[in-house]
């Protein structure tokens, strides 16, 4: 239980900004265990970005509290998804070859792909959010942020890493059949509050929204790359968190 406790707060310090104080914490081994537990850290965001909307919207309209929340979860990641999205955007928008893009995407400034890629996600995500009902979307947040996770680690075991070797190449090698397994089960426990407040059609459509948001982009990095890079997992996370706003709201 103690080193699972450890290659949890792995998680927290790969994912998030949540400072964790420990000097003898990083190994490769943990960063590599650690994908199991990305839908738990969604949890924990959502739950953040959540709270800030409930009292926000004590005070203020139902929009304003809704980019207060994902001013919240962008705080509390560092926007950590929304740059492998940008990145990911950049290096297939420009790249007119595998090589080409997985050069773009390896540089850190933001090109025209990625910040239009990128303002029009969050406004998607904010006008998504705002048109559901106020009470759900506080589950709607912890219920996008674990299953787009999921959707993630569903990426990693069953795509191929794209480079030979990089930052995420141990996260690479970390998915096995036990922690696909908590990751999936994480993510559904998560998903589960919110058909108590929302119909069971709404929830099927925001996870048929996800599961869209996860092959489209899974399509294009797929096609272009030949497989995956730590960018193309924040923009699978990103879609698949949007895909699930999206449903959800068509039928709310």
């Amino acid at each position: 239980m103690r080193e699972q406790w450890a290659v949890f707060l792995m998680a927290v310090q790969f994912l998030t900004r949540v400072p964790v104080s420990s000097a003898d914490l990083f190994t490769e081994a943990r960063l590599a265990a650690a994908v199991r537990y990305y839908p738990l850290v969604g949890v924990l965001v959502g739950a953040v970005a959540g709270a800030v909307f409930w009292l926000a919207h004590l005070v203020f309209p139902i929009t304003l509290a809704v980019v207060l929340a994902t001013v919240a979860s962008l705080w509390v990641t560092g926007a950590f998804h929304e740059d492998g999205f940008a990145d990911a955007c950049d290096g297939l928008g420009g790249g007119a070859t595998r090589e080409q893009a997985l050069e773009i995407m390896r540089d850190s400034r933001l090109g025209t792909y990625g910040a239009s890629g990128l303002g029009l996600l969050l406004a998607i995500k904010i006008l998504a959010l705002a048109a559901a009902p106020a009470v759900v979307i506080p589950w709607l947040l912890v219920a996008a942020h674990a299953a787009s996770g999921a959707s993630a680690v569903i990426a990693i075991a069953t795509g191929r890493y794209a480079r030979e070797a990089g930052a995420a190449k141990p996260v690479a090698d970390g998915v096995a059949s036990v922690g696909l397994a908590l990751a999936l089960a994480t993510g559904a426990a998560a998903v589960a509050p919110s058909w108590h407040l929302a119909s069971p059609v709404a929830m099927l459509a925001a996870l048929a929204g996800l599961v869209l948001g996860h092959l489209v982009m899974r399509g294009l990095y797929e096609r272009k790359l030949g497989g995956y890079t730590g960018d193309c997992l924040g923009a699978v996370q990103q879609t698949s968190e949007v895909g699930y706003y999206l449903g959800a709201v068509a039928v709310l």
